[in-house]
């Protein structure tokens, strides 16, 4: 099964990714989290990305693909995964979709924008992350709306899109996406 979770940030796309992946037995693949990796590591690519993720700024394309692309094959051909955070565009979209890898559900969580701001904050104060303050969280989510958003119509006229209220407890929003898949 290949599923792929769209959101904006903040609305959960982590937390269901996990609970989804491991409710259907496929790794959950967060290009976040393998960017942030990468900076850790102080690996060339992560230089290169540092300044982007720190601003909430989108990484190029480019250094995107050269991460993400080979971790989503391996686990295309190894019998799926859940997305979360790839493609983020629909130029990836189509990028992906030309290695016949692409997602066969897409789950978009739904959520208010002021709920996704408390949330977004409240993650800064446990988690620390840099790319989690007001001003970045407020450039982040302008971002999703003009770069990402476009992927639901994408998805949508494909066929494959389901929407899900995601502002609700966490344990019903699993049930709900569950459900659509």
């Amino acid at each position: 099964m290949r599923v792929m979770m769209l959101g904006a940030p903040g609305s959960g796309k982590g937390t269901q990714g996990e609970r989804v992946a491991a409710h259907v037995g496929v790794p959950h693949i967060a290009s976040g989290d393998l960017l942030r990796a990468e900076v850790r590591a102080q690996t060339e690519l992560g230089r290169q990305v540092v300044g982007c993720l720190d601003s909430g700024r989108l990484v190029p394309d480019e250094l995107v693909f050269d991460l993400v692309l080979p971790v989503v094959l391996a686990a295309a051909e190894a019998g799926g995964y859940v997305l979360d955070g790839f493609p983020r565009s629909v130029a990836q979209a189509v990028k992906l979709a030309e290695h016949a890898a692409g997602p066969e559900r897409v789950i978009f969580l739904s959520v208010p924008e002021p709920l996704l701001v408390r949330r977004l904050l409240e993650r800064a104060a446990v988690s620390g992350r840099s790319d989690d303050t007001r001003t970045v969280i407020t450039d982040r989510l302008r971002l999703f709306e003009s770069e990402t958003r476009p992927l639901i119509d994408h998805y949508r006229a494909e066929g494959v899109l389901q929407e899900v209220a995601a502002d609700l407890a966490v344990d019903e929003v699993t049930k709900a996406i569950l459900a659509a898949l």
